[in-house]
């Protein structure tokens, strides 16, 4: 009884054991996790709004100016004292930027403009996938990780003959894409089919 006693009284004494543990365990792994979250925000930063994004626009103070909508087709919304609001092509950094500039003045003094996207645009799986569709999109989604949303391939499914078709600045592109390779929100992948 006495021993036990004692060994408790000196672990007592010693937390700094476990502090000095720990804190080497979050020097280890702490940079991986920080840098997969960087990637993200790094990719959401550079993420150009478009039609079918759900986006929140908060201005701080002025619950009558915080709106959640899905942008439409036009890429375009309609936003209280601005009117209609071109944002396909922008992102979420300009569209804060834009909204800050037209309610500066006249309305607020100094406006604290927040955008965050809620929801992405859908990518659009079909072809030789067990259950072709619409799939939401997240940040750092890979071609395969799509498959697997979709239930995977068919057995008649050709691993080398996929297809994307990606908006872009020219209009639309079709590409040749790899299991491995990013998707990227409103693409419209086929999978073809294999002939042996």
């Amino acid at each position: 009884m006495t021993k036990a006693l004692i060994r408790f009284a000196c672990i007592q004494r010693q937390p700094h054991r476990w502090w000095w543990l720990a804190g080497i365990a979050l020097l280890l792994f702490g940079p991986l996790c920080s840098a997969q979250e960087a990637e993200d925000s790094t990719r959401t930063a550079a993420y150009k709004l478009g039609p079918g994004d759900r986006i929140l626009v908060k201005v701080y103070g002025e619950a009558d100016l915080s709106v959640s909508l899905i942008l439409a087709e036009t890429g375009t919304f309609n936003y209280p004292f601005l009117g209609e609001i071109k944002t396909q092509g922008l992102t979420v950094a300009e569209l804060e930027q834009r909204i800050t500039a037209g309610l500066k003045g006249p309305y607020l003094r100094n406006p604290e403009v927040t955008v965050l996207i809620e929801e992405f645009r859908p990518f659009y799986l079909n072809g030789e996938v067990e259950r072709p569709g619409g799939y939401p999109y997240r940040p750092g989604l890979t071609l395969d990780q799509a498959v697997t949303l979709a239930g995977g391939l068919t057995e008649r499914a050709s691993r080398k003959k996929i297809v994307v078709q990606r908006p872009s600045a020219k209009g639309k592109e079709k590409l040749a894409i790899k299991l491995d390779d990013p998707v990227y929100p409103g693409d419209i992948i086929t999978v073809r089919r294999s002939f042996f």
